[in-house]
């Protein structure tokens, strides 16, 4: 066994602990904590896989600036204190139903990997994922998708900031 298999190893076994004990979790600040433990290992694993811009990605936005916003929100509202709603009966055999159907896929794709029904997989280059060749992509052949969704981004931040100005201050 090589050393980055028993990295795997082990990282694996952390996310699956990690993302186990963020459902399990009793208190939302204790699972939003375990979920940016879940994102830093998987992130690590995007390094074992020499795709560094993923996971610097991976920790930037993630564990980064959406854990942020979801501590935010949490100890905004207060989701410690909200009283618990009322239980759906459909959701749990819905659950169930789609637990089950995920564990039948996964089964069918390993089951035919191994008649070999699935294409094997290719090696990649050296350049595949790095920055220079993301970058190389994304401003020459996806340009206009690109300033489409800056474009986007920059309406809904003005949208969210007129929408919750003070009327308070219109008045003065």
């Amino acid at each position: 066994m090589t050393q980055e298999l028993i990295l795997f190893f082990i990282l694996a076994a952390v996310a699956i602990v990690t993302a186990i004990s963020m459902l399990v979790s009793k208190n939302s600040i204790y699972a939003v904590m375990f979920l940016v433990l879940n994102f830093v290992t998987v992130a690590v694993l995007y390094l074992l896989l020499n795709a560094a811009f993923i996971a610097m990605v991976q920790v930037t936005v993630y564990a980064g600036a959406i854990m942020v916003l979801f501590l935010f929100v949490i100890m905004l509202l207060g989701a410690e204190k909200a009283e618990k709603g009322k239980d759906l009966p459909w959701q749990g055999p819905l659950a169930i139903l789609l637990g089950g159907a995920l564990v039948l896929e996964l089964g069918y794709i390993i089951f035919s990997q191994q008649r070999g029904l699935l294409p094997g997989i290719e090696a990649v280059s050296e350049s595949f994922g790095s920055p220079a060749s993301i970058g190389d992509v994304l401003f020459n052949r996806y340009l206009v998708p690109f300033e489409v969704t800056s474009i986007l981004l920059l309406v809904a931040m003005v949208g969210a900031i007129i929408l919750t100005r003070d009327e308070r201050e219109e008045k003065s």
